[in-house]
């Protein structure tokens, strides 16, 4: 049995706990269950040119990054230190507004939050070998061979729930090119159809979509920056500006999620200054 198989099988319900809606396996429960298996596997914290545990940009904030090794496989893995809303933070305090309220504050970075962010990266590093990858694929309880319960697991493919998501992260790719996109991506991980997916390949599928996603949608919003420039006349700071404060966030923090409303609301806002939009 692979090393995969092994601690996939692995439920680990009783070692997580959630924050603000998220789920998170608790980093030394997860450690403690690798151990017992593999007792010569190691993990690394990346230390950078100046002997930081972290890479920081003034602009994205503070990275972190671990590697993990069992049985001469390794695997890295990167997280963003965030506070309890998910918003990145930085070496000073800064605010932000919403729709709904003004003024939020980011409280700047400490090495406890620097720290704590290391020990989740690890944790979910590990979930690249199997353990507790449910959580990150949004499953209630771990993979199972019991043809009987989940007909649907035999075989290793992608389950249905799996390709929904997959599906809802393509709906941010222009309709022209989305199936394109996804063939390119399907073909890298050497299959034809997205039900041909195999679950061990699952999680870095979605890394690999994710990314290119985030990059369409960062085109594609600065795409309706330059129309709206071109629509008003105005520079596109002042664009930057008129969108964040009629849509209650700027185009650079745009998640996939909120893509799709905030698009369609950008275009409105477009169109009142007359003219057709090219979406």
């Amino acid at each position: 049995m692979s090393i995969f198989d092994k601690l996939n099988k692995i439920n680990v319900n009783d070692y997580t706990e959630k924050k603000n809606g998220l789920t998170y396996l608790t980093w030394s429960r997860a450690w403690g269950e690798v151990k017992k298996l593999y007792p010569n596997a190691t993990y690394e914290i990346k230390r950078f040119d100046d002997g930081q545990p972290y890479y920081y940009d003034e602009k994205t904030g503070y990275m972190v990054f671990t590697s993990v090794t069992i049985e001469e496989l390794t695997h890295e893995m990167w997280l963003p230190v965030m506070d309890s809303a998910n918003k990145a933070m930085k070496d000073k305090p800064y605010t932000y507004d919403t729709r709904y309220k003004k003024g939020l504050t980011v409280e700047a970075a400490t090495m406890f939050d620097i720290n704590k962010t290391i020990m989740r990266c690890l944790a979910k590093n590990l979930a690249m070998f199997g353990l507790g990858l449910y959580i990150y694929a949004g499953e209630d309880l771990p993979e199972t061979n019991d043809t009987q319960e989940q007909p649907k697991q035999q075989g290793g493919q992608i389950n249905e729930k799996q390709m929904q998501k997959i599906q809802s992260i393509l709906t941010v790719f222009p309709k022209e090119n989305k199936d394109t996109s996804l063939n390119i991506l399907l073909n890298e991980f050497g299959v034809k159809e997205l039900s041909a997916l195999q679950q061990d390949k699952y999680v870095l599928f979605i890394n690999r979509l994710t990314d290119t996603a985030n990059g369409v949608v960062k085109s594609r919003l600065s795409n309706l920056v330059k129309q709206f420039m071109n629509k008003s006349g105005k520079t596109e700071s002042e664009v930057r500006e008129l969108l964040k404060a009629g849509l209650g966030k700027g185009v650079d923090e745009v998640t996939i999620v909120e893509f799709d409303k905030y698009a369609h609301n950008a275009v409105q806002m477009i169109k009142d200054y007359g003219g057709n939009v090219d979406e």
